[in-house]
């Protein structure tokens, strides 16, 4: 138990195949475990696993799947404009992409994430720019009235961002309905929408319901495209 305890909390979720394998385990017994573990209000279950509860601090979803996070933001680099308005969600994943991000001519990116805004300061090329508003004390992004009205205020070729949970049939979700407000106003700004999300949020779901799959343009993971896994995805969204 306390071994899948431990994964929920470094990954932010966990599969029941993967863990039964993992572990030598049957699946029933995972099951057993996870329904003890949402009684101990240490994780919330979902369809095909579960998902740690509530949202967590930026610093700790920044160490959870780094390598994973990483190969998304290279697959990120080519797809963002030298020049143009972009808009980036405060998630880990977007971060790294912002601390790759380099050689741009005139190009604005709006943030609700602080330290997404911190690591474009002061590029060549880069405009970075806060919408604003009230710290959420558990993640650190900026939400709540002001920061949506800061997004709005934009229009955006683009708008990048991840997500807590990506469902084939619910769509994307977040950990919050304060973040999710602060993205959907990003998002109505945006002529296109990526989302950036690793495997390990395939087939999960969290609080707040963001994108349903036909209102995203493009989906970016860790996985090779082809990977059968993203099948569910690819008949409302194109996949890389």
């Amino acid at each position: 138990l306390a071994v899948i305890e431990q994964r929920i909390r470094e990954n932010g979720s966990v599969r029941i195949d993967e863990l039964a394998v993992h572990l030598g385990v049957s699946e029933m017994t995972i099951r057993r475990d996870l329904d003890e573990l949402e009684a101990l209000g240490t994780a919330r279950r979902v369809r095909g696993g579960a998902v740690a509860v509530g949202p967590e601090p930026f610093s700790e979803r920044h160490r959870h799947n780094a390598r994973a996070k990483a190969r998304i933001a290279d697959r990120l680099l080519d797809l963002i404009p030298d020049h143009g308005t972009v808009a980036f969600d405060a998630s880990s994943t977007v971060y790294r992409l912002a601390t790759r991000l380099d050689g741009a001519r005139d190009l604005v990116v709006v943030s609700n994430g602080l330290d997404t805004f911190q690591s474009l300061n002061g590029k060549a090329g880069i405009v970075a720019t806060l919408t604003g508003g009230s710290v959420e004390p558990r993640t650190g992004s900026l939400v709540g009235p002001v920061a949506i009205r800061g997004a709005e205020a934009f229009l955006f070729d683009a708008f990048v961002c991840s997500a807590a949970a990506l469902d084939p049939s619910l769509g994307s979700s977040e950990a919050s309905l304060e973040e999710a407000e602060v993205k959907r106003a990003l998002s109505s700004r945006s002529g296109r929408i990526i989302l950036a999300v690793d495997h390990t949020k395939l087939g999960t779901r969290a609080q707040a319901r963001m994108f349903g799959l036909d209102e995203i343009d493009l989906l970016v993971t860790d996985l090779d495209p082809d990977d059968r896994a993203l099948d569910p995805y690819r008949v409302g969204v194109k996949v890389r």
